[in-house]
């Protein structure tokens, strides 16, 4: 009796293929530089890998004194936001094969913020505004002991969308009124009033109204779509914007 044999093909066919990808990074080290320079950098990459990923690789394997944030890795604590391509995005999330690697990639730091090294901006900012609109639940009743606030499926549905913000400041960063307005509150301290204004649980729409009702306030966008693109959590944000400036005319929610 015969046995078959299996061909198998050469392992050098299963590898999966690398290419080299230049990426083009604006640095800046405030101890040596008086203004931000480009530098390249040639990295071996893989289709599937990230931008982070050739953050690493450069850090790590050419030079580490490139500095950038980054934490979680996958989306979510949004600390890793900066400019790829001339677009607003999250490095972990931006796959290499989504990019034109037959041209120089270019990384930079997120606009509109204090740059303090590298890919690194000042946040203080962006989390001042952020504070500004107490983006935190105020009731002034206390539920029934043992019970709950119940809220349905409907009136969560109101304010579902702006709690998905993870505040990388993406948005915020992407908007030109920001840019050149230091004072605006920006798309994302809107968002997170938007998501306490419009919840049914809490009884202080009225004050982030006022708020917001300021000449810095919601009055200050232009409707660029801007922010909207640049989320990387999807959330429509210039729709979010829209329906505070809504409940600012009707003088509630």
């Amino acid at each position: 009796m015969s046995t078959a044999t299996l061909e198998h093909p050469p392992a050098e066919a299963d590898a999966i293929q690398s290419f080299t990808v230049t990426f083009l990074i604006r640095r800046f080290d405030p101890d040596v530089d008086t203004e931000p320079r480009w530098q390249d950098f040639d990295v071996e990459m893989y289709a599937t890998d990230r931008v982070l990923d050739a953050l690493h690789k450069i850090k790590w394997e050419q030079d580490g004194s490139l500095t950038f944030r980054r934490s979680c890795a996958h989306g979510i604590c949004g600390s890793d936001a900066m400019r790829i391509n001339g677009r607003n995005r999250l490095a972990c999330k931006t796959l290499i094969k989504d990019l034109d690697i037959s041209k120089p990639i270019y990384v930079e730091a997120i606009k509109g913020l204090p740059l303090e090294k590298d890919l690194i901006v000042d946040m203080e900012p962006f989390f001042a505004s952020y504070r500004e609109v107490q983006p935190f639940l105020q009731a002034n009743s206390t539920p029934e002991p043992g019970k709950e606030r119940v809220q349905s499926v409907a009136q969560r549905a109101i304010f579902d969308d702006t709690t998905k913000c993870i505040l990388c400041a993406a948005c915020t960063s992407s908007c030109p009124v920001f840019w050149t307005d230091g004072q605006y509150f920006g798309p994302a301290a809107i968002v997170n009033a938007h998501r306490f204004i419009f919840d049914s649980r809490d009884d202080e729409a009225k004050v982030r109204l006022d708020i917001l009702n300021d000449k810095e306030g919601v009055w200050r966008c232009r409707t660029t779509f801007n922010c909207t693109e640049a989320c990387p959590r999807g959330i429509e944000v210039t729709k979010a914007i829209a329906e505070v400036k809504q409940a600012i005319m009707r003088g509630r929610p």
